[in-house]
């Protein structure tokens, strides 16, 4: 029995062993394979191929099979195990080509306030829009993001929230500008076939995703621009029947809205720039807005290849008096409680920048801890400079291992520079059954005259006088040179008016036009009506004259800050300005009378038919009188004496 079972162990070693031979000879088999198809193409190229386009192939072929794969599946591990014949073999996971960076700029304004700008920057290489495929492999990208944009075939999407309003004339011009409330415009693929239904279905998603009221987006308040809010991303797109834009000016925004949109991040609010987002720090502030930016990009000077780039935004005005105490001394903890200790591990870049461009020499401000990184960007036309403090470094933190940029003023700072291009707009009238709105657009250049684009949506209970529209700078007559107009229907779409107006150098330019209030239903009022109605902000686009070169090669390494708008020219920049939000009172009617026509109806009802009621119910009875207590004491005594009652 001894020997037969050492028989059966010396069989078992032997076919363990002619196995891992035979493995070894296919393995061995392929490498040559490959070796000679290699060494063949280089034969007969007279370039050389390079490793890293090499290394660049082979990865996509690994994307190849990721994605077309039936049965094979990517384990966290990155090795795939499958069944059938070759289940043996071990493939490594694709290099991961997504790429994330985070910025934060600190700007010290001249009113006393400090700005603060949050960019995260997130690069996605798929492009399933044009491959027709479902990307199914996420990792720095947000899931629920991708799969609406696959979905809805969706080529760019653009939304933001703010609660407050920037002002341009105290604190000069934001980096992406942001309307007050909710806005969001979105640029779909031609391939879709009904806009509207997705328009419809992609609004109910958004607003579970940013828990908004997204939901009460709808045909009343969406339009179709003809030339403003053209793509930012690749492509110039013409065909605006597959653009829409709407605006929800009365949306407050809250924690609720902050939460997901800090959970799109990859390292969320765990690490990174993202610790400093505390809400009840940044909703203590004079202006808040955040943002979402998707679109596709180039990847290259040539665009040989394109990924997507998601895009968050975060910019918080603190107050000098309600933030500061009134005292010119910032500091990230007094900002926001907190101070920053690591950066992203996710991320391939983090950095702080200062604008310390008016701080020639230090004589407006102390910061500590001073940066020996000095940078210069060029952002909206002039050349800024910053100290830069980058936390993918170890010294950058210190001994104490926690960044903490401390900026105190030293004296009064100079007067600001007045922005070059602004605009306001207000309601004038008497009544509550007419008016006139109001737009003026200010240039500031002494000597430059430019063209901008306006963008007004006005809701349909505001009935336009069309015939009433005039455009005057320097009190004469300014005839635009492209006007588009889409009247309003009733309860079923807003109007849509677009110029095009030529701004004369020093000038203000105004834009009038009378109005009519419509008579809305009572079911149609708002639970507080007399507060009145929003109107949207009018939007301004505009190609401003630049003080230095603007670079337009998109694809150099740039701070994230100066490269959201495209530059295609050197001796101009893109710039995108909101005005106020407007207030209107319609026509309300008193709806206290129905509380009193209830109240005296109840009253009547209560009085008299509860009083016929009680005669017709109620039983009469007879009650005889009791004896009187005395009398019931004198029968008493009297039958004890035998005496007759009484």
């Amino acid at each position: 029995m001894a020997a037969l079972g050492c028989k059966w162990d010396a069989l078992f070693v032997l076919a363990l062993a002619s196995l891992m031979l035979s493995c070894k000879g296919d393995d061995l088999k392929k490498s040559n394979d490959y070796t000679e198809s290699v060494s063949g193409g280089e034969q007969s190229n007279p370039h050389a191929v390079k490793a890293d386009d090499l290394q660049q192939n082979e990865a996509d072929g690994h994307e190849g099979e990721e994605r077309d794969g039936g049965g094979r599946q990517w384990q966290p591990t990155g090795v795939w195990m499958g069944e059938g014949p070759e289940h043996g073999e071990t493939f490594t996971a694709p290099p991961s080509k997504d790429q994330f960076q985070e910025e934060m700029v600190l700007r010290p304004l001249h009113s006393g306030d400090i700005y603060a700008s949050f960019q995260f920057r997130t690069q996605w290489d798929t492009d399933f829009l044009h491959d027709g495929n479902k990307a199914s492999h996420y990792r720095l990208f947000p899931k629920s993001l991708g799969q609406v944009l696959s979905k809805f075939s969706v080529r760019e999407l653009h939304i933001s929230f703010t609660q407050g309003y920037w002002r341009t004339m105290q604190w000069g011009q934001p980096f992406i500008p942001s309307p007050p409330g909710a806005e969001l415009w979105v640029w779909f693929h031609h391939t879709v076939m009904d806009v509207d239904e997705n328009w419809k279905e992609l609004t109910n998603v958004l607003s579970g995703i940013f828990c908004a009221s997204l939901n009460f987006i709808d045909s009343t308040n969406t339009v179709e621009p003809s030339a403003s809010f053209k793509p930012l991303g690749l492509g110039n797109a013409t065909d605006h029947r597959f653009l829409r834009y709407a605006t929800l000016p009365r949306e407050i925004v809250c924690t609720e809205n902050l939460t997901p949109w800090k959970k799109l991040l990859p390292c969320g609010s765990k690490a990174g720039l993202a610790v400093l987002m505390k809400s009840e720090k940044l909703f203590h502030s004079s202006f808040h807005s955040q943002a979402v930016h998707i679109r596709p990009i180039c990847k290259d000077w040539q665009c040989t290849s394109t990924s997507w780039e998601l895009r968050q935004t975060l910019n918080v005005v603190f107050d000098l008096y309600t933030s500061g105490q009134g005292k010119k001394e910032w500091s990230l903890f007094k900002m926001f409680s907190r101070t920053l200790t690591e950066a992203c591990p996710l991320a391939s870049s983090s950095k702080v920048y200062v604008d310390v461009t008016d701080n020639k020499g230090g004589e407006l401000f102390d910061l500590t801890p001073a940066s020996p990184l000095v940078s210069t960007a060029v952002v909206l036309g002039d050349r800024r400079t910053y100290s830069v403090y980058d936390l993918t470094k170890k010294e950058t933190f210190g001994q104490l291992r926690s960044l903490n940029p401390l900026l105190r003023w030293k004296r009064e700072s100079d007067e600001m520079l007045r922005p070059l291009l602004h605009a306001e707009r207000y309601v004038s009238g008497f009544g509550l059954q007419t008016g006139e709105i109001h737009t003026c657009i200010y240039n500031n250049h002494p000597y430059r005259a430019y063209p901008v684009l306006l963008l007004d949506t006005v809701p349909w209970y505001l009935r336009l006088y069309v015939h009433t529209l005039t455009v005057t700078s320097k009190m004469h007559e300014n005839k635009p040179s492209y006007i588009h107009y889409q009247p309003s229907k009733d309860r079923v779409r807003p109007h849509l008016l677009e110029m095009l107006v030529q701004l004369p150098p020093h000038s203000v330019t105004e834009v009038t036009v009378q109005f009519e209030r419509a008579l809305l239903k009572w079911t149609e009022y708002t639970p507080d009506p007399n507060h009145g109605f929003y109107v949207g902000s009018s939007v301004i686009s505009a190609l401003v004259p630049s003080i230095v070169a603007m670079d337009t090669n998109s694809t150099h390494e740039r701070p994230l800050f100066s490269s959201f708008f495209p530059t295609k020219e050197e001796s101009s920049y893109f710039m995108r300005v909101y005005t106020e939000p407007l207030l209107v009172n319609l026509p309300t009617p008193d709806f206290s009378m129905p509380y009193n026509v209830i109240c005296l109806t109840c009253t009547v009802v209560a009085v008299g038919y509860g009083s016929f009621y009680n005669l017709l119910t109620r039983t009469f009875q007879v009650d005889e009188p009791s004896t009187p207590l005395a009398k019931r004491l004198a029968n008493v005594i009297r039958r004890l004496r035998g005496v007759p009652l009484l």
